[in-house]
Parts: structure tokens; C-alpha cells; sequence
């Protein structure tokens, strides 16, 4: 382990140590001297060089211990190379029933297998991004050393090409299900319906994607609820009326400005070729809200621009392959892949704390009644 400083100049506070220095040397006794009558006949010898003395040694050098701790503070040390937390996660595909393996091992950390990794507790977006890919994302993101155990559908969903490798030996833990019969393709694309009036560049994107879709120009807005096989379209920012709403929590699926749900957490599903977030997903009971991080222009937003923008969008509103089933066994990760790199361990709450203490007791001893309340 090594200690580091992430702000080194951080330190020239330390020069503040001339402020107590001064005062403690400004406030020191004075000693007068007492004439005394039968000495006034004796030869005066040479007075001692009067030496440089400090008074209240406790008080000061809990002010300069005050002083460094807030220097090293500004400084931001880390220590590197630190234990990791090699606590035992848990990862869980979603849609499986682990109440029998949890029970036998609580202790844990149990995470779904989903974006954002979220607890076993909270609700979890499944099929959002495949299963391997979530493997190699979570991989990375725990310490090395720490003990991973996977729970996945046997057949599994959402496969590479190849194995996934990781940085360390996981638990593969396959748990049988049924597999569902593949989806057929739909022999129409699905349709947008436009539940109030958009401005003229919304109007466009909006007219191109279903153009791109069907060949066909989108319908004029409809305030009507959308039928169960049509993408409701809602490209203002104000809330959603009570029919929307239910037409929503009901399995319905989303698209616009709408207001996110009150505390969800949204998860982007969609990102321009410079990396920005265009689109996240938010789940309403069943349904899903697609929102949109910017306006709907192609000046706020220049991912619109891209293409492939509608291709990309139909996948995230009707996905329009099955995903590919294999074998889970035969689909259990390698090593192989680069470790983690390892967090460093931020020592700021420590410094912080040492210096709320070290004020409590600099306070202390300058008020102390023994030191008559000086400052």
C-alpha cells in the first residue's frame, strides 16, 4: 500500500502554520523584573539572552495538528493498493425464482443481472441488454478477489458468438426453464400515434421514423388511447392525462418528453456516436416510457441525424429477431480477461473527522476555566 496525493499543492496551507506560531509567541507571559533595596549596592551582572519560549504547548501543537489535518484535507489523500471488499455477490438473471438459493446463503450481495445492476429487492429492466454483455460490465466493475456467483435461465438469452471471458472463475449456476416459443415477425410494422401536437422539427423526426417504418406518413395527433399494437407518442413535456396513464401502466409502450416517473431510476437504452444518452427507459407498472434526454430536433439532439436512428429505435420498441437460445452450460465464461483496475480508498472521511476533533478539543483547551477563557 502507498499513500498519494491527488491535489499535492494542496499542501502550500501548510504555511498557515505562522498564524499560531505568532500568536502563541504575541501572548506569552511577561516576566517583570522586582527591584529589591538590598541588592541596589550589588554590581550589576549581564542579563541572560532572553531565549524564544512558548507558552500553552497542548493548545499549540493541537493548532498546528488542526492546521495539517485541514492541509492534508485540501491535498486529497488516497491510499493505494488497499484491501478490496471481497464480499460475495450474487448475480441473477432476471424472471428467476432464487427464493431457495437466497435463503441458503443471505449474507450475500444479491444483484440482478440488469442494467444498473440494482438489488435483488428493487425491480430490475430485463432483455434492455444481453446477458453477456451485463456479465463483462459487472465483471469489470467489482474488485478483483471478490467472489462472483451467476444465476442464469437454462436455455439462455442474448448470447455472443463465443464465450464470454472474464478476469476471474465464476460460479455458473444454470437454473431450468421453459423456453418460450419464438416470437413471430409481424407482417406489419408498428405505428405511431401521435397523442397531441408536436412542433414542426418534432413533427418531422417523428413523420421520417414511421416513413422509414412503413412507408407511410404519420396520422395528424390523436388524443384518443392508443390500441395495443401502436407506439404512443407523446413529444410534450406536460403530464400525461389519466387515460394515457392507465393505457401506460397497463404494458403500453411510450415515446417523447413525458414526465419521468416520480423517483425511478431510468436506464439509457440509446446513445448517439459521440457517446451522449438520446433515449432512456422507464418502467410504468408494465408498460415502459422511452424519454427522451433533449429536445426532438436534430440541433439538440445530433444523433437524429444518424440513418440508422429508426432501425435502432424499431429495436427498442419491437424487437424484430427472437434473441438466440443456447445451452447455458455450454455458455459458462473463461478467464482470461484483464483484472480490474483497483479503486483507491479516498481517506478524506478519515481526515475529516480527525479534524472535526481536532477543533473539539483545540476549543477545549482554549476555553478551559485553568487557562482563565483566553482565546
Amino acid at each position: 500500500m502507498s499513500l498519494a496525493l491527488l491535489f499535492p499543492l494542496g499542501l502550500l496551507a501548510l504555511a498557515a502554520w505562522l498564524v499560531p506560531l505568532l500568536v502563541h509567541l504575541a501572548r506569552r507571559h511577561q516576566y517583570a523584573p522586582l527591584e529589591f533595596a538590598a541588592l541596589r549596592w550589588l554590581r550589576a551582572k549581564v542579563r541572560p539572552r532572553q531565549r524564544v519560549r512558548f507558552d500553552e504547548w497542548p493548545l499549540l501543537l493541537v493548532r498546528l495538528a488542526l492546521l495539517a489535518a485541514l492541509a492534508l484535507l485540501l491535498a486529497r489523500p488516497v491510499l493505494q493498493g488497499s484491501a478490496a471488499d471481497t464480499h460475495p455477490v450474487v448475480a441473477v438473471a432476471p424472471g428467476l425464482d432464487v427464493a431457495a438459493q437466497h435463503a441458503r446463503q443471505p449474507n450475500a450481495d444479491w444483484r440482478w443481472l440488469a442494467p444498473g445492476f440494482p438489488p435483488l429487492e428493487q425491480p430490475a429492466l430485463a432483455g434492455a441488454q444481453p446477458l453477456a454483455s451485463l456479465l463483462r460490465e459487472l465483471d469489470q466493475q467489482l474488485p478483483a478477489g471478490t467472489p462472483l456467483t451467476v444465476y442464469v435461465p437454462d436455455p439462455m438469452p442474448g448470447a455472443d458468438a463465443e464465450r464470454p471471458r472474464l478476469s476471474r472463475t465464476v460460479q455458473w449456476q444454470p437454473l431450468a426453464v421453459a423456453k418460450p416459443r419464438a416470437a413471430q415477425p409481424t407482417a406489419r410494422a408498428p405505428r405511431l400515434h401521435l397523442g397531441v401536437d408536436a412542433d414542426a422539427q418534432a413533427q418531422r423526426v417523428f413523420d421520417a421514423v414511421q416513413r422509414a417504418w412503413s412507408a407511410a406518413p404519420l396520422a395528424p395527433a390523436n388524443a384518443a388511447v392508443p390500441r395495443n399494437d401502436e407506439i404512443g407518442v407523446w413529444p410534450s413535456t406536460a403530464p400525461l392525462p389519466p387515460a394515457w396513464q392507465a393505457w401506460l401502466a397497463g404494458g403500453g409502450t411510450l415515446l417523447g418528453s413525458a414526465p419521468a416517473p416520480p423517483g425511478a431510476a431510468g436506464v439509457v437504452v440509446l446513445r448517439d456516436a459521440e457517446g451522449a444518452a438520446m433515449l432512456s427507459e422507464y418502467r410504468v407498472g408494465s408498460g415502459r416510457l422511452l424519454r427522451f434526454h433533449a429536445a426532438v430536433s436534430p440541433t439538440a439532439s445530433p444523433g437524429l441525424r444518424d440513418p440508422d436512428f429508426p432501425r435502432q429505435l424499431l429495436h427498442l420498441v419491437r424487437p424484430v429477431a427472437a434473441p438466440q437460445w443456447v445451452a447455458a452450460r455450454a455458455h459458462a465464461p473463461l478467464q482470461g480477461a484483464h483484472a480490474p483496475t483497483p479503486q483507491p480508498l479516498d481517506l478524506a472521511p478519515w481526515l475529516l473527522a480527525l479534524t472535526v476533533l481536532l477543533f473539539a478539543l483545540e476549543r477545549w483547551l482554549a476555553t478551559s476555566p485553568r487557562r482563565g477563557g483566553a482565546a
